[in-house]
């Protein structure tokens, strides 16, 4: 099996010419999990594999990581093959945060009997979830408010920060050498985002090496991460991954559902 790491967009909030921040794991070229759906995700989602994605994974609720949510449900629930069937994997403390933000709206659609819901299966979890065969560790990140963050990570393929300031105790567990580690970077930080003098202060020469930054503000930022020697994802640029280690991956039986 072969493992690639698709950059739907990589822009901040602000940076719309560049693509709300997104990336979708792929196995022998076809799509399994996408992660996040901002506003513009979806779009640049059927652009490469045209169909809507059937697994999403949230990483918080800010709206650049789940406007999308909304357009989603109506091309899920108005097609009888895909309503009920798009898996929405989110940390169980999440669920509250999207459902207030997202899915509490006044008949979602006009005609009524219809709950947001109805569209997906969500699926909470807390260490991780199985999807496709696949043990995916679920961790806290540090963006915000405590436990309002989490990144994801498929043990010795990658980890995806989702938006954080330097988590090195994280990464050191759930992303060791060497997979790779797709990390929030602007040019400079703040109290919710990590900047290239917080990648050189908190990781190790090693794990520096690993790193692909994404989530920055301008193709002027891209050059400058460029200029202190880390690279910066583009849109819909697509990484080879290593492969996982053994232990989290299972065969799924002919006729078993993932």
């Amino acid at each position: 099996m072969r493992f690639a790491l698709r950059f739907l967009g990589v822009g901040s909030a602000q940076a719309v010419e560049l693509g709300s921040s997104g990336g979708v794991l792929e196995r022998d070229g076809v799509p399994l999990l996408l992660i996040d759906c901002g506003p513009d995700t979806l779009t640049r989602y059927l652009d490469v594999y045209g169909t809507p994605p059937r697994a999403v994974y949230v990483t918080h609720t800010h709206m650049d990581h789940v406007a999308g949510l909304e357009r989603l449900f109506y091309r899920a629930y108005f097609d009888a093959a895909l309503r009920g069937n798009v898996h929405l994997f989110m940390h169980a403390a999440l669920v509250p945060h999207l459902q207030s933000r997202v899915a509490d709206y006044p008949n979602v659609i006009a005609e009524g009997g219809a709950n947001f819901w109805d569209a997906f299966r969500a699926v909470p979890c807390s260490r991780g979830f199985w999807h496709a065969g696949l043990w995916f560790d679920v961790f806290p990140t540090r963006h915000h408010a405590p436990m309002t963050s989490f990144g994801i990570a498929l043990q010795g393929a990658f980890a995806w920060t989702g938006d954080t300031r330097p988590i090195p105790e994280m990464l050191a567990q759930h992303a060791p050498a060497p997979a790779l580690i797709a990390h929030d970077c602007a040019r400079v930080g703040n109290p919710s985002h990590t900047g290239l003098d917080d990648l050189e202060r908190e990781y190790a020469p090693d794990v520096r090496a690993r790193l692909v930054l994404y989530h920055y503000g301008s193709v002027d930022d891209a050059a400058a991460i460029a200029a202190r020697g880390y690279r910066a994802a583009a849109p819909a640029q697509l990484l080879e991954l290593p492969s996982p280690t053994p232990h989290v991956v299972v065969e799924i039986a002919s006729g078993a559902s993932a």
